[in-house]
C-alpha cells in the first residue's frame, strides 16, 4: 500500500535592502512569500544608499547570504526590484533561484486573477516584466536569425510587443462595458470597502452581506471588485463593494491594473477605510490608502475609518482616544457587525425627511416604483387614491411627485 504525501513547501530567505528613507521591516515581503507558497526560514538586511552594483549587496553581506543558502534553501527573495543582470549574478553566486519583489507580486496577481479584465491587465504586466529579462539563446553571429534578419531574442521581444498591443485593444473594449455598469450602479447607494490587503475587508463583506466571498489569510487573495447587497436588505437597497487591497511599492506596470479595480470606489457614496487595528503599522498603511485614492480623485467622497479586528487588541481605550470618530468592529462578532450595519444605514438616512405622498388611482403603477425606491412607513386609502407615508431624500420626493403628475 502506498500513501500520498504533501509536497514540501520551498524554503526561502528574505533580503531587505532599504534605502535611507525606507522602512526596514520585511513583514510584508514575508506575507507575499507565504502567499506564493514559500516558507520563510531566514532574513537578512543591509541598508544602502542605492540599489546599484552587480549584486546589490556589499561583499561581506553577499558572503553572509551565501552561507545561509547552504542549508536547504530553494530561493532568495529580495524586497526591491532587481535588474536582469543582478538576478543572473546573484543566482550564479548563491546557487539558488533569486526572485525580486516585482516578480513575486506579478506571479501572485497572475495566479489570483479571475475575471477577463483582471487576467488581461496582469498578462500585460507579466509580459512587460519578462521582456527585458529575455536571455539570448546564443551569442554574437552564432545566434540564429530569421528571414527578416531578427535574432531569436529580437523575435521574442517583437512577439511580446505585438501581444501587449492586442491585449490593450481587448482591455479598451472591456473598459467601456465596465464603465457602463459602474455608471448604472452610481445611481444606487453604494459603500466601498477600501484598505490595505489583509485588513479584513472580505471578512466584513461576508458579515455585512451574507455572501460567500473568498476569505483567506493571504495577500491579494482576490483581485476583483465584488459588489453585494447589504443584508438584511433595506429599501432602497444599499450596495457594498469590496475592492482589491493596497500594498507598498506596487510594481509600476501593475499600477494601471490595480487602479482600474478601484474605479468602483470613485462612484461610491461612502468610503469605509478598513484597517487592521491590531497591526502596529496600520497608520502608515492608512496613509498609503488615502494617497492612492486622492490620486484617483476620490478625496471628495465622504469617508469613515473602520478599525477592524478589535478582538485581537488587548485594550481599545488608547485607540478610541486617538480615533474618536472611528467605527470599531470585529467581523467575528455578530453584535459588532450589526452595529456597523446600523451606522451605514444611519449614514444614508441622515438627510431624509418624512412626508406623505398622494398617488391617485389613475397613476397606480407609480405605487410599485415608489415602494421599491423609498422607505414606506405606512399607507391609507381614500376614494381618489392612496396616501403613502414615506421617508426619503427631498430630491427623491420631488422626482416621485413629478412622476405622479406626469402619469395622472
Amino acid at each position: 500500500m502506498t500513501y500520498e504525501t504533501e509536497k514540501p513547501q520551498p524554503r526561502a530567505v528574505l533580503v531587505g535592502v532599504p534605502l535611507d528613507d525606507e522602512d526596514e521591516s520585511l513583514a510584508e515581503l514575508g506575507q507575499l512569500a507565504k502567499t506564493l507558497g514559500f516558507v520563510v526560514v531566514d532574513q537578512l538586511l543591509q541598508r544602502r544608499r542605492s540599489l546599484s552594483g552587480p549584486y546589490v549587496l556589499g561583499e561581506g553581506k553577499l558572503e553572509e547570504l551565501k552561507a545561509r543558502c547552504e542549508s536547504e534553501v530553494e530561493a532568495v527573495i529580495f524586497d526591491c526590484e532587481l535588474t536582469p543582470s543582478q538576478v543572473a549574478n546573484l543566482q550564479k553566486a548563491l546557487g539558488v533561484d533569486v526572485l525580486d519583489r516585482t516578480g513575486v507580486i506579478v506571479e501572485i496577481f497572475s495566479r489570483h486573477a479571475r475575471t477577463r479584465e483582471a487576467r488581461l491587465q496582469v498578462e500585460i504586466a507579466r509580459l512587460k516584466y519578462l521582456a527585458p529579462r529575455l536571455r539570448k539563446a546564443g551569442h554574437g553571429p552564432s545566434e540564429r536569425m530569421n528571414k527578416a534578419g531578427e535574432t531569436s531574442m529580437e523575435l521574442d521581444r517583437r512577439r511580446i510587443r505585438d501581444r501587449i498591443a492586442e491585449l490593450k485593444r481587448e482591455l479598451e473594449a472591456i473598459a467601456v462595458e465596465a464603465q457602463v455598469g459602474r455608471e448604472r450602479r452610481a445611481e444606487q447607494r453604494c459603500v466601498a470597502l477600501v484598505g490595505y490587503t489583509n485588513a479584513g475587508k472580505s471578512s466584513l463583506m461576508r458579515a455585512l452581506t451574507g455572501s460567500q466571498v473568498l476569505v483567506e489569510d493571504k495577500l491579494f487573495a482576490t483581485l476583483e471588485t465584488t459588489v453585494r447587497t447589504l443584508q438584511p436588505e433595506t429599501v432602497p437597497k444599499i450596495l457594498i463593494s469590496d475592492t482589491v487591497g493596497f500594498i507598498r511599492k506596487l510594481p509600476h506596470d501593475l499600477v494601471a491594473s490595480f487602479r482600474s479595480t478601484l474605479e468602483e470606489a470613485r462612484h461610491a457614496w461612502l468610503l469605509l477605510f478598513v484597517v487592521d487595528c491590531s497591526d502596529p503599522d496600520f497608520r502608515s498603511q492608512l496613509q498609503v490608502t488615502r494617497e492612492v485614492l486622492d490620486e484617483l480623485g476620490a478625496q471628495e467622497i465622504e469617508s469613515r475609518l473602520v478599525l477592524n479586528k478589535i478582538d485581537r487588541v488587548d485594550s481599545l481605550e488608547p485607540l478610541r482616544e486617538e480615533f474618536p470618530e472611528g467605527w470599531f468592529v470585529s467581523a467575528k462578532n455578530p453584535e459588532s457587525v450589526a452595529e456597523l450595519r446600523a451606522r451605514v444605514v444611519s449614514f444614508f438616512e441622515r438627510g431624509m425627511v418624512e412626508e406623505e405622498v398622494f398617488v391617485p388611482y389613475a397613476a397606480g403603477r407609480v405605487l410599485g416604483r415608489l415602494r421599491a425606491q423609498v422607505k414606506v412607513l405606512g399607507e391609507r386609502h381614500s376614494d381618489e387614491g392612496t396616501f403613502v407615508q414615506v421617508r426619503a431624500e427631498p430630491a427623491q420626493l420631488a422626482s416621485l411627485r413629478n412622476l405622479v403628475s406626469s402619469e395622472h
